[in-house]
């Protein structure tokens, strides 16, 4: 039974990523159909507000509610619109002019971005005589080199090939619209990047992280809406004319399972775990793509996805190391606050009692390791 329950979080997280993968293939099926990627955006916000805003209200608790601040609505609007609507209206818009495959290795360069933007504040220190930092720079520069080989390089195809070789097909690729998809996808990795860094003042301005998502996903619909008003002007956009436009649409009631999924498996295994599996999903939709929607796969994007994901390990790899250090750090100074609080309450002999009771609790709180894991997560993972 020990065995089963040891294998439960790798099955969690195979099963996460099918579903992502899922995802991303009935989403693309349903822009190839017509859908405006700008309305499909606001419908999923909207339904995401109509159903954590109620959970948010009741089980918001009053020592932990959340009072807006102008300070605290700005960090929230600012992260709405960078991290939300911006970044879910390129990345759909991306998605649909070149390929959910693309889409989906694309995704994989948000560790080595967030590292980037991170260092260029001052989030993240950069030692050139730390091997950490080494495997980071040279991790993001396979990421970045295996993205342009993705967005330039064509060859022949590998998966639905034809015959005979059309021209231009080792530079160029399909017209204007591949490259721009492909620049709308980097930016969507951009936004998400920058959204992850701004949790880190929301969250510090909001504690509530249900009522913090609900006043995002709330502010994101009516950014979204403003936006579609004017690109989308025609009503006829905003109708819904199959069920699997609806069924995408309403996958953002399922989303919450999947958050709750992820963060069963981070407590258990890790950040870094939940991590690891990220580029399974792109297999599965590079090899269910070619099947179902018969998306071509070409040799220059095949080499520049497994860049990329080659690249992703390797700045995990450091990010990782960073993590033990940070860790260890953690333990050792708790370790020695809690050796000084014991030794002042053996000299001193009028509280003896209060020594034996600390002395019965451990040197080492499980709530100061998770606390630096938590302040980690958001530079390791990647949610479309």
């Amino acid at each position: 039974m020990g065995v089963a329950d040891d294998y439960k979080p790798a099955m969690a997280m195979v099963g996460l990523q099918f579903s992502y993968a899922i995802v991303a293939l009935t989403t693309r099926a349903a822009l190839l159909q017509g859908m405006s990627p700008r309305v499909f955006v606001v419908y999923r916000q909207a339904i995401a507000t109509l159903v954590i805003a109620p959970v948010a209200y009741f089980s918001r608790r009053k020592s932990s509610s959340c009072s807006l601040s102008l300070r605290s609505f700005s960090w929230i609007f600012l992260a709405a619109l960078i991290g939300v609507a911006i970044n879910q209206n390129i990345y759909f818009e991306g998605m649909y002019l070149v390929s959910s495959s693309m889409a989906s290795a694309m995704g994989n360069l948000v560790p080595a971005v967030t590292f980037v933007i991170a260092s260029i504040i001052g989030l993240e220190r950069i030692d050139l005589g730390s091997l950490r930092s080494i495997a980071k720079i040279a991790g993001t520069i396979l990421c970045v080199g295996g993205a342009v080989s993705m967005a330039l390089l064509r060859g022949p195809k590998l998966l639905n090939a034809e015959l005979m070789l059309p021209e231009n097909a080792v530079f160029g690729s399909g017209g204007d619209n591949w490259l721009l998809g492909c620049l709308l996808l980097f930016g969507s990795c951009c936004c998400w990047s920058l959204w992850l860094i701004l949790q880190v003042p929301a969250s510090e301005s909001c504690p509530d992280l249900l009522s913090l998502s609900a006043w995002m996903c709330f502010l994101a619909t009516l950014q979204s809406a403003i936006l579609s008003v004017f690109t989308e002007p025609e009503p006829e956009a905003w109708h819904i004319h199959s069920s699997l436009e609806l069924s995408c649409c309403l996958f953002s009631v399922g989303s919450g399972l999947s958050f709750f999924v992820q963060a069963w498996c981070i407590s258990r295994k890790g950040p870094l775990f939940s991590a690891m599996f990220n580029p399974l999903c792109t297999v599965i939709v590079t090899i269910l793509a070619a099947i179902f929607l018969h998306e071509e796969i070409y040799t220059g994007s095949l080499i520049g996805a497994i860049g990329v994901i080659a690249g992703l390990y390797v700045v995990l790899w450091g990010k990782a190391k960073d993590l033990v250090e940070i860790n260890g750090e953690k333990k050792l100074q708790n370790g020695e606050t809690m050796a000084r609080n014991v030794s002042i309450l053996i000299d001193d002999s009028s509280e003896k009692t209060s020594c034996e009771i600390d002395l019965e609790e451990p040197l080492l709180s499980d709530k100061s390791v998770s606390n630096g894991d938590a302040r980690n997560v958001n530079f390791l993972i990647d949610d479309s």
